[in-house]
């Protein structure tokens, strides 16, 4: 039988003990693919809401957020000088995070984000699952397109909190350079568990294009060889099931990233949910889901040659409200587990 080592394995291994992943959303952070600077309207498939539980909250609590709706009224700073004193007008923006942006008026609320969501979620796993280890999971958009002293600030921040043990960070291949790779680099050294989490989705550029990712595969190998020369940990993201792509070619995918050299992969399917451009590709007859029996048949080839060493951090994925539109076996991710590991211990694979 062979045993996938799970992310819960690894942290078990790792540290002694079980280790939560919390999830982190903060205000004003988008994407390049959103913002206009490489694309507009951001990968057709995305709905943030549908993935992040503390996007989700903040939307249900009606906080402002970091969704899409909530960019069209957050607050950024004017500065004015006098001779006496620096002082601050505030007015209503579209103001978001980007790496050029010379000052951040939102870091204060984005600090304050940051500990509610973490103080909230450690509780909830503390009190309910008895769990006091953490790993920070900024989850959200591209969480390292901002400014570079934004970045410091929030990742000290998170790493100062008390039984947190490292940190992952959801980001995009295009959004990451030197001086971002050799500071985190340093709390690797400190004894911290780093990730960044690459967005690839898929190898080939007719799907990237066609996805409006706004980048190519060029450099990625590169990078991910320059991320793991310091000590961080690379785990890629592919989606199983996205647009003219068959089952070769998403295990394509998966063989040139292993390729590349990755230390885990979060694998999940494409499902379509209500406002987003694949909605309209989906009720147009363009997009047709792929099924249960053909994801379990693509996981089952993929465990197959993924090597023993490699952190699975998931196989599932699904919106769990009445958004989701297709596949309807996405709506609750416990049916999509308990059929994969049954088809995969039929296989002598233990998940």
């Amino acid at each position: 039988m062979k045993i996938v080592l799970t992310v819960g394995r690894y942290f078990k291994q790792r540290f002694g003990q079980k280790v939560r992943k919390i999830p982190i959303s903060l205000s004003g952070f988008t994407c390049p693919n959103i913002d206009g600077t490489v694309a507009k309207g951001g990968c057709i498939y995305c709905k943030n809401e549908s993935f992040s539980p503390s996007l989700s909250m903040k939307k249900k609590n009606g906080q402002t957020g970091s969704s899409l709706e909530s960019h069209k009224t957050i607050f950024a700073a004017k500065e004015t000088e006098s001779s006496s004193q620096h002082s601050m007008q505030w007015h209503t923006s579209k103001i978001t995070m980007n790496p050029t942006l010379s000052y951040n008026p939102l870091l204060s609320h984005q600090l304050k984000e940051l500990e509610s969501q973490f103080n909230y979620h450690s509780q909830f796993h503390k009190n309910k699952f008895g769990i006091s280890k953490y790993l920070v999971y900024f989850q959200s958009f591209t969480n390292t397109y901002a400014p570079f002293d934004t970045l410091k600030a929030l990742y000290t921040k998170a790493l100062n909190f008390p039984d947190v043990v490292g940190m992952s960070i959801g980001t995009r291949v295009d959004c990451v350079d030197s001086q971002l790779l050799d500071f985190l680099g340093e709390f690797v050294k400190q004894g911290k568990e780093i990730w960044l989490e690459y967005g690839i989705q898929s190898i080939y550029e007719d799907t990237l294009a066609l996805t409006n990712r706004g980048h190519t595969m060029q450099g990625v190998k590169e990078l991910f060889a320059e991320t793991r020369a310091r000590g961080i940990k690379v785990c890629a993201h592919l989606i199983y099931g996205l647009p003219n792509e068959t089952l070769d070619m998403m295990l394509h995918s998966l063989q040139t990233i292993l390729q590349y050299g990755v230390d885990s992969l979060k694998i999940h399917p494409l499902y379509v949910v209500e406002g987003t451009a694949l909605a309209r590709m989906y009720k147009k007859g363009q997009y047709t889901p792929i099924s249960l029996e053909d994801y379990g048949e693509a996981i089952i080839r993929s465990l197959k040659i993924i090597p023993p060493n490699i952190i699975m951090q998931r196989v599932s994925a699904g919106a769990h409200d009445e958004s989701l539109l297709a596949p309807k076996w996405c709506f609750d991710k416990n049916i999509q587990m308990r059929y994969l590991r049954e088809q995969l211990k039929r296989e002598g694979i233990e998940y």
